[in-house]
């Protein structure tokens, strides 16, 4: 198997047998040295002395009078921050539990890249013996904000951060912003498609994400990512599933839906309250999904047999922002798993 995704820290943690990821002492040194951590050369001897202690042994216990004696008060509320976080991931013990309770009862507040690297990590591990470059590529919806084009009849899917890169730098780095700041004409710069025929390259540019995705329903796109969406679910519930894109929701007696994001959440629940749908609205739904249990009894039996219908949609301002937590607490499963 060709290594991906080594930025995700799978390396940084062990895979318990229940198939899912222990907390160890390495994943929380990794966000311990952080830079809004980490303590600088100006850092107080009191901040060098918690960083020093932290990283001897993680799971140190932190009382507030050790914060108190830090001088800079932004180092302290960073602290708070990811103290909270490291006790949340070592009270649940693993990396899929602690990243399911979020969404259960109170939720602790942790910055959203915090949450997009707990699902970079998960999926790291789910698609661990994954040998299709198009599904990894797929799966890079979950944790990474992403740019919606519409082109010659094409859905183009690239990484978000990626695109406002090259359009400040031309692909050129340094050197790329300092002819934009004196208005020197930038040349137009393409991300690779990636499409079954050069899907090889992705192996040696994963950790880059700078590789695009057509996500027409005629494209492997949308199948690629509904294999995530199974793996996903079956990793968290141990319920088996199929889903399939569609072209439209055909359904008289449509039942349930789920939004795999805020957009498309809206939408759907306009759709089933029978609101009618404006062309550009319509625009944004970029995939449609028919979600069917393989087992009925894994799904609840007041509507047992009847499909899930899901969605992606784009934003205003033509970002996607896919919540995968909606598949964990919005199906309607027989019980709780």
């Amino acid at each position: 198997m060709p290594e991906f995704w080594k930025s995700a820290g799978y390396h940084l943690v062990t895979r318990n047998t229940q198939g899912w990821l222990d907390v160890t002492p390495d994943l929380i040194r990794a966000y311990l040295t952080r830079p809004e951590i980490h303590p600088v050369e100006e850092s107080c001897e009191a901040e060098h002395a918690l960083f020093e202690a932290l990283m001897a042994d993680p799971a140190r216990p932190v009382a507030d009078a050790d914060l108190a004696k830090f001088a800079d008060p932004d180092a302290v509320d960073n602290y708070r921050v990811m103290l909270a976080f490291r006790d949340h991931l070592l009270h649940h013990g693993t990396v899929e539990a602690a990243y399911a309770a979020l969404f259960q009862g109170t939720p602790i507040s942790i910055p959203p890249v915090f949450l997009d690297q707990l699902v970079h990590l998960i999926l790291r591990n789910i698609l661990r013996q994954c040998n299709d470059p198009l599904r990894l590529r797929a799966a890079e919806l979950f944790f990474r904000e992403q740019s919606i084009t519409f082109e010659g009849g094409r859905v183009m899917v690239a990484d978000a951060e990626i695109v406002e890169q090259l359009s400040e730098t031309g692909g050129l780095g340094g050197l790329g912003s300092l002819l934009r700041e004196s208005g020197t004409p930038m040349r137009e710069v393409s991300l690779d498609v990636l499409g079954e025929d050069n899907a090889a390259l992705y192996w040696d540019r994963s950790d880059r994400f700078d590789t695009a995705l057509d996500f027409r329903f005629t494209e492997p796109g949308p199948d690629a990512f509904a294999r995530v969406l199974e793996a996903w679910v079956r990793h968290f519930t141990g319920v088996e599933c199929r889903i399939q894109p569609v072209m439209k929701i055909r359904d008289e007696r449509w039942s349930w839906h789920v939004g795999l994001d805020s957009e498309a959440t809206r939408l759907l629940n306009s759709l089933w309250q029978g609101a009618p749908m404006s062309d550009e609205e319509a625009m944004r739904l970029i995939a449609l999904f028919r979600f069917d249990f393989l087992n009925k009894r894994d799904q609840r039996a007041d509507i047992a047999g009847k499909p899930v219908w899901m969605a992606l949609a784009v934003g205003s301002d033509n970002r996607l922002r896919m919540k995968p937590q909606n598949l964990l607490v919005n199906l309607p499963l027989a019980q709780a798993s």
